[in-house]
């Protein structure tokens, strides 16, 4: 995942271009790894073959798997928020942007298979990150919808389980039309949940 806002240990964050860019090629290496094999089957010697580095460059980064994993999932949440976020920017309104960001993340979810292979076994493997991936997204939603409200676009209520709520749709969503099957466009998909959204069930 080329695009990943890339994370390491505080103290080992490279300060040059060169050390930036074999910071990118290990996590998009680990990203294919981890995405393909599951944590368990990957391997460091894998992620180090697939980024054609040394074994020894790996441990100038990362002190283990669980360290270079618990990075990629931060990383890997980052630019999904990033992707959405650049999508509903010129949105005109909180509506608009949730049709917008859905069809946004279905479509990254198609081009990044193995995000959710990753973000789902963090709950195993690095529950605390695997948590502050979705209250870090709850949040920026509880935001939003707040703002949306304040300015008369939306009804009034409580925001942090609309936000949960709304995630967890998108996240099923993103399963279904971005792993499984892709029998509807992006989308198509976002119009139809959108709308339920906007309207409800309720018969008019």
């Amino acid at each position: 995942m080329s695009d990943l806002i890339q994370t390491a240990p505080a103290d080992r964050t490279p300060r040059t271009e060169r050390g930036r860019k074999t910071l990118r090629r290990l996590l998009k290496a680990a990203a294919r790894e981890f995405g393909e094999r599951g944590y368990h089957e990957a391997a460091i010697t894998g992620i180090t073959a697939r980024a054609g580095v040394a074994l020894g460059t790996f441990y100038t980064y990362f002190e283990s798997k669980e360290e270079v994993f618990r990075a990629l999932v931060r990383d890997m949440s980052r630019a999904t928020r990033a992707h959405v976020a650049e999508a509903v920017k010129d949105a005109p309104d909180r509506i608009a942007a949730e049709r917008i960001g859905l069809t946004a993340f279905i479509a990254f979810v198609r081009q990044h298979r193995e995000l959710y292979r990753i973000i789902e076994e963090a709950q195993f493997i690095a529950e605390d990150v695997y948590r502050e991936h979705y209250r870090t997204f709850v949040e920026g939603y509880r935001r939003n919808l707040a703002a949306a409200a304040s300015r008369g676009e939306i009804v009034a209520g409580e925001d942090e389980p609309r936000a949960w709520a709304l995630i967890g749709m998108s996240v099923f969503l993103g399963m279904r039309y971005g792993i499984w099957e892709e029998d509807l466009s992006p989308a198509e998909v976002a119009d139809i949940a959108i709308g339920l959204v906007a309207e409800g069930l309720r018969k008019r």
